[in-house]
């Protein structure tokens, strides 16, 4: 069987989570780098790319023995852990399932602002108001808000005693804002959030997914360079291959 092809980009918070599964998993893929919103050959926008993901977004999967691709890290999650039986990290009784799905949708427009205050930072093709800044900030807050006093108050993980895809999802996203990667939001007013980020960073595969995140390091003072973009996903790149 051909290894999974994965489209996307190392410092892509949706890649990492999608990437992180497939580490912890142990599933051989192979990441082939696409630029986001670029319409020229590697780009999301380029029709080759289209022809596997309409939505132009990063990640994209295609299995090379059936010709299957799919686009949107929760769809990609969702199916791997259906089509590999990974009831582990999406377990089999509807219920259970519900409750992570319930999680990955809410996800979209309230944890995933996160990535807007990174995007402002590096997205130099993207305008970002003010009052849109102001919007994401807020957002984070009411949702890590919910997180901290809610799904984490009183169990370890978002669903309880055991880590899933809820929780991939989540850190990757709210784990690049903290200190030690972009420090761009103030993670201390929630405990829980910052005790269960410390614990997923036992979690194998977590070092090799933010490892752009950390080589890129704080840019709450100033915007990356170009260059520095680019070396976080190339050293990205070359953490996730074998040792």
């Amino acid at each position: 069987m051909s290894e999974l092809i994965v489209y996307g980009l190392p410092f892509s918070q949706p890649v990492r989570a999608v990437l992180w599964v497939l580490l912890l998993k142990e599933l051989p893929f192979r990441l082939q780098m696409i630029n986001p919103g670029y319409a020229g050959e590697g780009g999301s926008r380029h029709a080759d790319y289209l022809t596997k993901n309409p939505f132009a977004t990063i990640p994209c999967i295609e299995e090379p023995d059936t010709g299957f691709t799919l686009g949107e890290a929760h769809a990609i999650l969702t199916y791997l852990a259906q089509e590999h039986g990974w009831r582990d990290l999406y377990p089999e009784p509807p219920k259970a399932r519900a409750k992570i799905d319930a999680y990955l949708h809410y996800h979209h427009r309230n944890v995933r602002e996160c990535s807007m205050l990174v995007a402002s930072k590096v997205r130099k093709d993207l305008a970002f108001s003010p009052a849109m800044l102001e919007r994401s900030t807020s957002v984070i807050g009411s949702a890590l808000k919910l997180l901290d006093e809610t799904y984490l108050a009183n169990t370890p993980y978002l669903m309880g005693d055991a880590l899933t895809l809820a929780d991939i999802a989540a850190c990757a996203e709210v784990s690049q804002l903290a200190p030690a990667y972009t420090n761009l939001f103030n993670l201390d007013p929630y405990p829980n959030v910052c005790r269960w980020l410390e614990e997923l960073t036992d979690v194998p595969g977590y070092e090799q997914v933010h490892k752009p995140l950390r080589v890129l390091g704080d840019i709450s003072v100033e915007p990356p360079t170009i260059e520095a973009l680019k070396r976080a996903n190339i050293e990205g790149l070359q953490a996730l291959k074998p040792a």
